[in-house]
């Protein structure tokens, strides 16, 4: 079962983490975005091969910017461990703590491709909990 909500992924540059975080969560079916608070312009090359041996395609993803809309529409706002708070204006950090889990994943940033592989094994692993919890807290709900 999907996760019932929007989930926004953020990230600093919204050129690794993040990306792989949207795109498999919605490779599972699951209504997702990502952004980014200082966005790069192009998505990371060695995230985009690794995605593409997972079946994938991020080759025409674009890093984009974090907006209030975006975490209005969101159910859950998921940050990637880069010290979002550091850059991000403070009532849009504001909007977001209702809302907000902090998954501290390291950044593939200049990395190679063995640890960039670790990564994306970690950000689904997490993506699928997320799932297996959300299906949980919906069968307690029908209950």
């Amino acid at each position: 079962m999907k996760h019932t909500g929007k989930i926004l992924f953020v990230c600093v540059e919204n050129a690794g983490r993040s990306q792989m975080a949207e795109a498999l969560a919605k490779h599972r079916g699951t209504s997702a975005m990502s952004a980014g608070t200082v966005p790069a312009t192009t998505v990371n090359p060695v995230v985009v091969e690794v995605m593409k041996e997972r079946g994938i395609d991020l080759s025409l993803s674009r890093p984009k910017m974090l907006t209030v809309d975006m975490v209005n529409e969101a159910d859950l706002v998921v940050t990637m461990g880069c010290s979002v708070e550091e850059v991000c204006p403070a009532p849009l950090i504001a909007r977001m703590q209702k809302k907000l889990v902090e998954w501290n994943i390291e950044d593939p940033k200049d990395k190679p491709i063995e640890k960039v592989r670790e990564i994306s094994n970690e950000i689904e692993h997490r993506v699928a909990e997320l799932n297996r919890l959300s299906k949980s807290k919906t069968s307690r709900m029908m209950l």
